[in-house]
């Protein structure tokens, strides 16, 4: 943190923690960046001034006004610079954790990262770790590679194709794509744009893609006006996720298992033998993602139907219970 930005964040801080107006000999006589100042009396009052006009255009409500003792002084209403209640639907949740994840660079990463860790204090849950992270080795459950989401980016951010190694249930396979853009879709990152090999429009989750290569002068690929790359993304991640229409109903403890709160699309009160709690209903775009997030959420989730996927919890937590009892 520079100097200048120190001093802003030390001198909020002592105004927000004011119970009354600040004057200006305290702020120079106490305030961390203030008190180290060798600089004149009127050197002081134009630095002050300059940071409160700062603080201002930021936003930042700095009041003017007297203390009991007759001095001029500042403050900061904290009701008034309080945030309200912060509220994130799951693709944007997925946003800031995919940004935490894809960021690995020292300047911004750590920013990121305590974006998440204070909307997980605050109670908000982001996309689960294992859909979220970015590792060096791509795996199903990353948003993908980290050197395949740069590579791709680069590609097109220069108009360049690109080969890359394509993971799918059929085995693995070289695929030459001119990208037009990536987008987010249900949770997962995507890549769309034309596939030479078939000629046409495809589109491919990044975490099944590795060994980005570019190829080709820069400029070599214009996407069409026409794209829609969010609607494209939309789509093949809709088609991808489908689960013919199925529900699932899942009690959770009052209070509790946030992220199955999150996925759901209608909450009733319903008590479950001596606890109270809710009767989610949750549309099954992944039956696999589903059943990991009612295990993290442990005793306060339980699965009432369908039959197969309460089975399938069951012998998750059976499994996890042996595993304690023999470690």
């Amino acid at each position: 943190m520079t100097a200048k930005n120190e001093r802003l964040v030390n001198l909020v801080v002592c105004l927000m923690s004011a119970r009354t107006f600040v004057p200006a000999v305290y702020i120079r006589a106490n305030v961390n960046g203030y008190m180290e100042s060798e600089q004149s009396a009127d050197s002081f009052k134009r630095m002050l001034e300059r940071d409160k006009a700062l603080l201002r255009e930021m936003g930042i409500p700095v009041e003017t006004g007297r203390n009991p003792s007759g001095e001029e002084g500042y403050r900061i209403d904290p009701d008034q610079y309080a945030l309200p209640e912060i509220t994130l639907d799951r693709a944007e949740a997925a946003a800031i954790a995919a940004a935490s994840a894809v960021w690995r660079e020292p300047s911004v990463a750590a920013v990121f990262q305590t974006a998440v860790l204070k909307l997980r204090a605050a109670g908000i849950e982001v996309v689960p770790d294992d859909e979220v992270g970015v590792l060096q080795e791509g795996s199903a459950r990353s948003l993908g590679d980290e050197r395949a989401i740069t590579g791709l980016l680069s590609a097109i951010d220069v108009g360049q194709p690109v080969t890359f190694t394509h993971r799918s249930a059929r085995g693995r396979k070289t695929r030459t794509l001119e990208p037009w853009g990536i987008a987010g879709g249900r949770g997962r990152w995507y890549v769309t744009g034309h596939d030479r090999d078939r000629d046409a429009v495809r589109t491919f989750r990044i975490s099944r893609i590795s060994d980005v290569e570019a190829f080709e002068e820069p400029g070599s690929v214009v996407v069409p006006a026409s794209a829609n790359i969010q609607a494209i993304v939309n789509e093949a991640a809709d088609l991808a996720h489908a689960d013919g229409g199925a529900t699932a109903e899942v009690w959770v403890a009052v209070g509790r298992a946030h992220g199955l709160r999150r996925m759901a699309t209608s909450a009733t009160p319903h008590r479950l033998g001596d606890d109270d709690g809710d009767l989610l209903t949750i549309d099954i775009t992944s039956r696999s993602g589903l059943r990991r997030v009612v295990l993290a959420a442990g005793p306060d989730a339980v699965v009432l139907s369908p039959a197969d996927l309460r089975a399938d919890v069951i012998a998750g937590l059976d499994a996890l219970i042996t595993m304690e009892a023999t470690a």
